[in-house]
């Protein structure tokens, strides 16, 4: 079991059972599954670019990513149906409470010019989204290796009901909001 996973049972939910008023160990808001999406645009032009996208993410994430593929075609965008136009990974236990602390601690640090990340990405549900520019911030990847810098998406999906118990959950986990 990881550090954070292990911090989590005691610290994290003691916390939560103080600050909201929990009366059951089972109503405390815990992590139940982190996104990591990269939508790849160019890959309508030329597929091994996306091939490129799926093997940063999978280094990134220490998992196989899938290929999402367009709901519908738009014409503006030059999309059809079924058109391969990205990549995600869903993260769940302990890869994903792996993946939280060496983007907390390792990744978010490495990131030019940062003052913390935005308090407001709530959706009203407990769920925070969190936009990166470059992949180049993740020790994992290679500077040399990369033919194009790229962003990714990474969604936290909580059990939480309301933002605040959300952002409360993840400031525990060392989450650096700015201020």
């Amino acid at each position: 079991m990881s550090r954070l996973s292990e911090q989590y049972k005691n610290e994290i939910m003691d916390a939560m059972m103080k600050k909201f008023g929990y009366k059951n160990a089972l109503e405390v808001p815990k992590l139940n599954k982190v996104v990591i999406n990269m939508g790849v645009g160019e890959a309508k032009e030329n597929a091994k670019i996306l091939d490129s996208a799926v093997k940063d993410l999978e280094t990134i994430a220490g998992q196989k990513a899938v290929v999402t593929k367009a709901k519908n075609s738009v014409a503006n965008f030059k999309i059809r149906e079924g058109m391969a136009i990205g990549c995600k990974v869903t993260l769940r236990g302990e890869r994903m409470y792996e993946f939280v602390d060496r983007l907390v601690n390792l990744a978010l640090p490495r990131v030019r010019d940062f003052r913390g990340v935005n308090p407001n990405a709530f959706d009203g549900r407990g769920n925070y989204a969190l936009g990166i520019k470059e992949q180049l911030i993740f020790p994992e990847i290679e500077y040399d290796k990369v033919d194009k810098v790229r962003g990714m998406d990474i969604i936290f999906v909580t059990t939480a009901k309301t933002d605040e118990e959300a952002r409360y959950l993840l400031s525990l986990f060392n989450m650096p909001f700015a201020r």
